[in-house]
């Protein structure tokens, strides 16, 4: 099967000043639609051609860094449109306690993850997960991902890519994740969480 670009879950002004509708129409529009228009062309009359984007990222990872590459980053956008929200949500109680638990409160967190995404050396994802049974902060490079990790269920992310901010913030990536961690979706992250395995790129 092939994939698909999915749809923004907002319209492309929602998340301004944050991210802009110009940011979108390139990041959404141009970069992540490469990323599954390679993927798709990397597997199509292959065996993973019928298989789902976890499936594929998991038999590219270690064997095809073209695929995986290509494939990585589509799931990754993916969950990244998604953790970010139009209109302010809330997590659940159980997620509340866990923050609570793990950072202090949930500004505790949001500190947290703009520390270690600021200090990100060059390219990248900062992962809100649980792990152990307990919330963490996990770094990715490049374009690896969390989507096919055993142990690890991802329920936020934060794009550190230049590509996620110039636009918008120039080189400032540390305005761009203060900007955005105040449009985090709490309700998917409570919905990964309450799910307890790795959300599912739509297909």
């Amino acid at each position: 099967m092939a994939f698909d670009l999915i749809d923004l879950p907002y319209d492309d002004t929602a998340l301004e000043p944050a991210v802009s509708a110009k940011t979108l129409s390139f990041h959404h529009g141009k970069h992540h639609k490469a990323y599954i228009d390679k993927t798709n062309a990397a597997i199509e009359g292959t065996e993973l051609s019928d298989k789902s984007l976890e499936a594929v990222i998991a038999a590219a990872r270690g064997s095809n860094q073209g695929l995986f590459n290509n494939s990585a980053q589509s799931w990754n956008h993916g969950f990244y449109w998604h953790s970010m929200a139009a209109s302010e949500t809330s997590a659940s109680d159980e997620l509340k306690s866990m923050i609570d638990d793990a950072f202090g409160s949930v500004d505790g967190l949001k500190k947290q993850l703009a520390e270690r995404g600021a200090g990100h050396f060059a390219s990248g994802w900062v992962w809100l997960a649980v792990k152990g049974g307990k919330l963490s902060i996990e770094e990715t490079h490049d374009g690896d991902t969390l989507a096919d990790q055993d142990g690890v269920n991802p329920l936020l992310v934060i794009d550190l890519w230049e590509h996620a901010y110039y636009l918008d913030h120039q080189n400032a990536r540390p305005a761009y994740i203060d900007a955005v961690n105040g449009k985090l979706n709490w309700s998917f992250a409570s919905e990964n969480l309450a799910r307890g395995e790795t959300w599912v790129y739509p297909s």
